[in-house]
């Protein structure tokens, strides 16, 4: 498999309009509704998964939504909210030979620091937080030995896991010097397996669901 770190493409949307290049650090938010999406699902997944119990006694329906809104947090997250919040990227293609390549898109120069910085935090405060609360219901569900609920927190892990990771190699290209210490990660089978995983479970999640 190869992987590729690469500058991202500008979009027009990105563009800083006349009189706003003061304020592209500013503590005012550039996109909120993006910035609300982003923490929206992934909120909405972890009070669910939390609340459940409360409201329903049914786990098929419980575990459905959750992975609905996990799924939806995972497409939202990779496709929009990296790109315009960070100015990051990644995605996966297969060529016509079968080989697999992983792309990291981010953007340098001038570009990056058009950035806005509070947009910044909340982007990687909402991907590590969640991947911690997930990581310790994983532990309660471990030590409760509640198998099912188990495997449903082990897909949000391996969804958000996923997107944390891509963003994060991400970030490591985006820094010249560090691209080549980290050249040899960009290889690792068990991570991006780890994301073909999060893939499948996105696209299996859109199928409908079939009582037995």
């Amino acid at each position: 498999m190869a992987s590729a770190k690469v500058h991202l493409l500008e979009d027009g949307d990105d563009t800083p309009q006349f009189g706003e290049e003061e304020d592209e650090n500013s503590d005012k938010l550039k996109h909120p509704v993006v910035t609300f999406f982003h923490l929206a699902f992934r909120v909405s997944a972890l009070v669910v998964y939390i609340l459940c119990g409360w409201f329903s006694n049914s786990f098929i329906t419980s575990f459905v939504t959750v992975v609905l809104l996990l799924s939806m947090d995972f497409w939202t997250v990779k496709n929009i909210t990296g790109r315009l919040m960070v100015g990051l990227r990644w995605w996966n293609y297969v060529d016509d030979s079968g080989k697999s390549h992983w792309v990291y898109e981010f953007k340098k120069g001038s570009n990056q620091s058009r950035i806005n910085s509070s947009e910044a935090r909340i982007f990687w405060l909402g991907l590590v937080l969640s991947q911690f609360m997930w990581a310790i219901l994983f532990i309660i569900a471990l030590l409760g030995f509640k198998f099912k609920w188990l495997l449903l927190v082990s897909i949000a892990l391996v969804l958000n896991g996923a997107n944390l990771y891509g963003y994060v190699k991400c970030k490591v290209g985006s820094n010249d010097s560090m691209t080549s210490s980290f050249s040899n990660i960009s290889s690792n089978f068990v991570w991006q397996q780890l994301i073909k995983n999060a893939l499948g479970v996105f696209h299996s999640s859109e199928r409908p669901v079939s009582k037995v």
